[in-house]
C-alpha cells in the first residue's frame, strides 16, 4: 500500500524526487517508441512485465507499470480473494492500467475473471485452455486478450478465438517455454499477417533488444527474468543472489519437473530431479499433489477433475497433469521460502547476463534511452 500523501505545502526531497522522474519519463517518451501495442494497451512504452508466478504480485506490477511498461499480475497461482486483494493494493497506488493472468482450470477461474470485469482490467493473458465462450465473455466486457504462444501454429487458432495480440516467447525464455528460438518464431509469426500486435518474449533484457524487436517488425518485448531481477521482485534475496550467480550455460530445459519442456537455473534440485526414475518422480508428484491440495483448498474430488479436464482439452496426458502438481511445491521453496538449494528457479536463459537488481524505474529508463538511441543511428524517425 502507498503511504499516506503528504499534507504539508513544502515540497519535500522525495516529492521533488519524484517530480524529475516523471518529467524524465515525460522527455524520454518518442513517437518511435509509440506501437500498436501502447495504444491498445495505455502504456508509455512497448514493454510487457510478464506474469511470473509468485514473483508478478502488486509489488512488482505496481512499480512496473508506474515506470511506463504494462505489468500483469500473476493470479493464476492465486485464490480468487487473494486475486482481488491484489487488484485493489495495485489499484490504490496508481490508476495505471494493467493485466492479470490466468489458467484456465485453475480452482476458480470464473470468479477471477468476474474479478477482472468487475475492477475494470484492461487485459486477460493466458497460455492453454481458454474456451471461446471464455474469451468471448471477456471481450466482451472490453478487456484485451493477450494469449502467449510458443509455436508459429498455434498463432492464427489464438487470433481466431480472439486474441487482440500475441506474446510469442522463445525457447530462451523462462519457465514453460517451446522448442524454436526467438527470432525464428517472431518472423514466422509475422509473416502470418494475422492483423494483431506482435510482442518478442525471450531473451530481452535492455534497449538494445527493444531497438531489434522494433527493427523486425514486432510491436514490443515481453520481460519477465529482467523484472524478476529487480529491486521490486519479492524473491528473497537469497534466492536473488542464485540468479545474478547464474551463467547463460547453465540455465537447461528439462521435461522432468512437470512433464514439459520448462526453463530452469541448473542447482543440486535440479541435478536431483534430473536423475531420479520415473516411479520416484510419480510418487512425489503425488506427496506434491496432496500439499498443493491442501494449500488451494481444492478436495480430492476437484483435483481428479481438474486434472481429467486438463488432459481432455489441451495435449498434456493424464500423467503430465499429475506431475504438474510437482512444479508448485518445489518452485516456492526458493521463489517464496528464499531457499535456492532445496527448491528450482525458472529463468530464462537472460539470467546468465544480469548482475545488478536495479528499481524498474532504472530498468525502463535504460531501455527507453537506449532503443531511442539505436533507432535513431538507424534512421528510424
Amino acid at each position: 500500500m502507498a503511504s499516506p500523501k503528504s499534507t504539508s505545502s513544502t515540497s519535500s526531497p522525495s516529492s521533488a524526487l519524484a517530480a524529475k522522474k516523471k518529467t524524465d519519463r515525460a522527455s524520454t517518451k518518442s513517437g518511435v517508441l509509440k506501437t500498436p501495442m501502447t495504444k491498445m494497451l495505455g502504456c508509455d512504452y512497448p514493454i510487457i512485465q510478464t506474469a511470473m508466478g509468485w514473483v508478478a504480485t502488486s509489488d512488482l506490477v505496481s512499480a512496473s507499470i508506474q515506470a511506463g511498461a504494462f505489468g500483469f499480475l500473476a493470479a493464476a497461482v492465486m485464490t480468487p480473494d487473494e486475486c482481488e486483494q491484489e487488484i485493489k493494493a495495485i489499484k490504490a497506488v496508481t490508476d495505471k492500467p494493467f493485466g492479470v493472468n490466468i489458467h484456465a482450470f485453475q480452482p476458480g477461474a470464473e470468479r477471477i475473471i468476474d474479478t477482472c470485469i468487475d475492477y475494470g482490467i484492461a487485459a486477460l493473458s493466458y497460455g492453454r485452455g481458454p474456451s471461446p465462450k471464455i474469451v468471448d465473455r471477456v471481450k466482451a466486457a472490453g478487456l484485451k486478450c493477450i494469449p502467449t504462444i510458443g509455436a508459429s501454429q498455434h498463432a492464427p487458432k489464438a487470433v481466431a478465438m480472439g486474441a487482440d495480440m500475441l506474446v510469442c516467447q522463445g525457447q530462451e525464455g523462462g519457465g514453460h517455454t517451446g522448442n524454436t528460438p526467438t527470432w525464428l518464431l517472431l518472423e514466422q509469426v509475422i509473416d502470418q499477417k494475422l492483423g494483431v500486435p506482435v510482442i518478442a518474449c525471450g531473451g530481452f533484457k535492455d534497449g538494445r533488444g527493444l531497438a531489434a524487436a522494433l527493427a523486425f517488425g514486432a510491436d514490443g518485448i515481453a520481460m519477465g527474468t529482467r523484472f524478476m531481477m529487480s529491486e521490486e521482485s519479492p524473491v528473497p534475496s537469497a534466492t536473488k543472489a542464485a540468479y545474478v550467480n547464474a551463467k547463460v550455460t547453465e540455465i537447461p530445459v528439462s521435461t522432468k519437473l512437470d512433464g514439459l519442456p520448462q526453463r530452469m537455473v541448473m542447482n543440486d534440485e535440479l541435478r536431483k530431479i534430473e536423475n531420479a526414475s520415473s516411479v520416484g518422480l510419480l510418487i512425489q508428484a503425488i506427496k506434491n499433489s496432496w500439499l498443493y491440495k491442501s494449500q488451494t483448498g481444492m478436495s480430492l474430488l476437484e483435483s481428479v477433475q481438474t486434472a481429467w479436464k486438463m488432459a481432455s482439452k489441451t495435449e498434456l496426458t493424464i500423467g503430465q497433469t499429475l506431475m504438474a502438481s510437482n512444479a508448485p511445491m518445489i518452485i516456492q521453496r526458493a521463489m517464496v521460502e528464499g531457499r535456492p538449494d532445496q527448491g528450482v528457479l525458472p529463468s530464462g536463459q537472460v539470467a546468465g547476463l544480469i548482475d545488478s537488481l536495479p528499481p524498474c524505474e532504472d530498468i525502463i529508463r535504460e531501455i527507453v534511452e537506449t532503443a531511442q538511441r539505436q533507432l535513431k543511428l538507424s534512421g528510424a524517425k
